[in-house]
């Protein structure tokens, strides 16, 4: 069993919203960590795929962008939404309760610390994350601005060439290999509670027999996350960016000819500089 936490009601005043709605936010809480453990799982096995060969990596990250004008709203109903909400109540959690791993040193009670730990990992590791593959914004003057400052390093139609590039380092390796690890362990013991928390297991045995495939499933999406890591390095050479690039390149020309991909500049290498040649001959008063 995990070890007792505290109520947040012994903690935080009485007139505090989230005490008077503690049961429907700790559920919803619940309900958006699986949301974004799911993301997750589909998030490490589409990078993963980059193992098996670029073009592999190219044509899921292209079936991702297929939505099109859609792809905002799944990715804010589905992703961003719930996990700035999972984000916001977990610190509230936290700071509302402790471990108590000096008095009672249970294996349940140090995966609550480590459950706290990971979070705050996390927490930290997606905003270095979003900002340094995406930028956090995606207008052209705050590209430009982020570009130079090491941030939005990832285009989609390039996407492991980009990848590559933006992970060749040993010190950026290291903090993708710690948040992947993190949020493996975040997700895997988190779903364990949350079956808690829901009732799919209650006994000492369901939950010694959800731990263990709890475990084993935490073991298998972390080599599942780290092997994108690995593959990336092994492309992060000169001679096999190029390469990767003209394979990049002629998947798009002939996406593009197909009726499949609609010519994108935003979403290819280097698009950054053409939104500053855009800006600039805009100020001179000429049609881009």
């Amino acid at each position: 069993m995990a070890a007792s936490e505290p109520s947040a009601s012994a903690t935080a005043p009485q007139s505090s919203f989230f005490v008077e709605h503690e049961f429907l936010i700790r559920r919803l809480h619940s309900f958006t960590g699986l949301l974004a453990g799911g993301f997750m799982l589909v998030h490490l096995t589409v990078n993963a795929s980059v193992a098996n060969s670029p073009a592999t990596f190219q044509n899921n990250v292209y079936l991702i962008h297929s939505l099109g004008k859609i792809l905002p709203l799944v990715e804010w109903a589905f992703i961003f939404a719930p996990l700035l909400f999972h984000s916001i109540v977990g610190v509230w959690i936290a700071k509302s309760s402790s471990p108590n791993t000096a008095n009672y040193r249970y294996g349940s009670n140090y995966r609550y610390a480590a459950q706290r730990i990971t979070g705050y990992i996390l927490f930290a590791y997606v905003l270095y994350h979003v900002f340094h593959m995406h930028g956090w914004f995606h207008f052209g003057w705050w590209l430009s601005i982020v570009d130079r400052m090491g941030g939005a390093q990832f285009a989609p139609y390039n996407a492991t060439s980009t990848a590559a590039i933006a992970m060749d380092g040993w010190f950026v390796t290291l903090i993708y290999a710690i948040g992947v690890l993190s949020g493996v362990f975040h997700f895997a013991n988190g779903l364990w509670t949350a079956g808690i928390t829901w009732g799919a297991w209650v006994t000492p045995r369901a939950q010694a027999n959800a731990l263990r495939a709890c475990t084993a499933l935490g073991v298998a999406v972390s080599v599942i996350g780290l092997t994108s890591i690995v593959a990336l390095r092994v492309y992060a050479n000169e001679e096999k960016i190029a390469e990767i690039q003209a394979e990049e390149e002629r998947m798009y020309e002939a996406r593009v000819a197909a009726g499949s991909v609609v010519p994108n500049d935003h979403k290819r290498a280097g698009h950054h500089d053409h939104d500053e040649e855009e800006t600039e001959t805009a100020l001179l008063g000429e049609s881009p």
